[in-house]
């Protein structure tokens, strides 16, 4: 049995609830709206204004799933990553070397010797460290240039000793070749399924570059 009355009750009532839903949201759309307006300094009153109008301000992208070469997509962010780190980062086959390869591989079993290399000085240290950009993104131990500049002026011995250490005994040691890889998107490729939209780069520690 239909009860009219109830249904046109309810009706109301749903009614009623959509307009006080729809009023509180665009009520926090205007206050979120001036919030964004007045995120900025005085110093630079048109700042986030113009960064809007001039689409200056860098969304960010997330992971989704990629297209295989056997048609497939993956399911997750696991499998993802996994497929991301095949690509961009494949296994050192010795069987697969060009020409090229050959010769560096060959360079690389060679016995390094550095009897006759001299010994880094404190100011080679130092012009290596200020030469580094200062906005450059550190590596994985998320040391900047900027911090490594303060410790060499605070401990300029032992960090030249360090560096020459790993010169005399011929080491780069392995935590420096430790790279963080992020992956960045190219333009107009953020809706793309292909893992090839992904360009790579990799971000070794600071101290690593300096020697």
């Amino acid at each position: 049995m239909h009860d009219n009355n109830l249904r046109e009750a309810r009706k109301y009532q749903y009614l009623q609830e959509k307009r006080k839903y729809e009023a509180t949201l665009r009520k926090a759309k205007i206050q979120s709206w001036k919030q964004y307006c007045n995120a900025t300094t005085s110093s630079n009153p048109w700042n986030m204004v113009y960064k809007l109008t001039t689409s200056k301000i860098k969304s960010c992208s997330t992971l989704s799933t990629l297209r295989k070469p056997d048609g497939t997509v993956t399911t997750d962010m696991a499998e993802t990553m996994r497929f991301m780190m095949d690509t961009f980062i494949p296994e050192d086959e010795e069987e697969m070397d060009n020409e090229y390869h050959k010769l560096i591989r060959a360079q690389t079993k060679t016995p390094i010797t550095t009897e006759d290399d001299k010994l880094f000085t404190p100011a080679e240290i130092m012009d290596s460290i200020n030469g580094m950009k200062k906005n450059k993104a550190p590596g994985e131990d998320r040391i900047t240039s900027d911090i490594l500049q303060r410790a060499f002026n605070l401990l300029p011995k032992p960090t030249t000793a360090m560096y020459n250490g790993c010169l005399t005994t011929a080491c780069f040691p392995r935590i420096w070749k430790r790279a963080k890889i992020i992956p960045i998107v190219k333009p107009g490729k953020v809706t793309s399924d292909d893992i090839l939209k992904y360009r790579p780069i990799s971000l070794i520690n600071t101290a690593a570059k300096v020697l």
